[in-house]
């Protein structure tokens, strides 16, 4: 049997406290940013691996060994290595536009579990990928995440946090931006080192970790 509770003060308005549950369930959305930034800001490192462009992209690789003295723009300039990275940023746009529907239509949870299961199979197919279409739709299934997750989780951190701390939460929601950039770059400068060129897989697969924590966690949100 459902029940509801309207949490009023004296003057009509709500009053809600951070609780343990509030402060949990603030944590788990608030994460979902993390791999989000992540995985906007990861293609920088992986595009400049070797053994990345020797198996998806051997023209860029072939040009980068060839001339020193050329310039990236030279040495990058591939459609394909264009689709790959331009991928991810138009299917957020796409995804952003169906967003706000699902979230009104099913409301934010079931959003937010949307987003979080397509982020998990982008950065599980990506780390996977044994051709450049994989690659690419990996990338696209990840935007779609992204696009979801920046439509419904704000929305969610704004509904969920009491008046007196939403201004403090929502700027958690930017700084777990900024960590997710930090990650990336480390992630990308430790992988790039591993000596069996796997590290390509292991920076576009590791943003599978956290994705999978909301995932998980956003099933128990209220």
């Amino acid at each position: 049997m459902a029940v509801g509770l309207a949490i009023t003060s004296e003057k009509g308005q709500y009053n809600g406290k951070m609780t343990p549950f509030v402060v949990l369930s603030l944590a788990t959305i608030l994460e979902f940013q993390v791999p989000t930034s992540y995985v906007s800001n990861y293609e920088g490192g992986v595009t400049s691996m070797e053994p990345f462009l020797k198996k998806f992209f051997p023209e860029v690789y072939t040009n980068m060994n060839e001339d020193t003295n050329i310039s990236n723009y030279c040495k990058f300039d591939s459609q394909l290595l264009t689709t790959f990275t331009s991928s991810l940023y138009i299917a957020g746009l796409v995804a952003s536009l169906f967003a706000s529907s699902v979230t009104r239509v099913f409301g934010r949870k079931p959003s937010i579990l949307l987003g979080g299961a397509a982020f998990l199979a982008g950065s599980a197919l990506g780390g996977a990928a044994l051709n450049v279409y994989m690659l690419i739709f990996g990338r696209i299934l990840l935007e779609i995440g992204v696009g979801f997750a920046n439509q419904s989780v704000p929305l969610y951190l704004s509904e969920m946090a009491p008046p007196k701390y939403r201004g403090t939460i929502n700027v958690g929601f930017q700084l777990c931006i900024s960590i997710g950039f930090l990650l990336a770059n480390l992630f990308n400068f430790g992988t790039e080192k591993i000596k069996s060129g796997w590290g390509w897989r292991i920076s576009l697969a590791m943003a599978a970790a956290p994705a999978s924590i909301l995932t998980l966690g956003s099933l128990f949100l209220p």
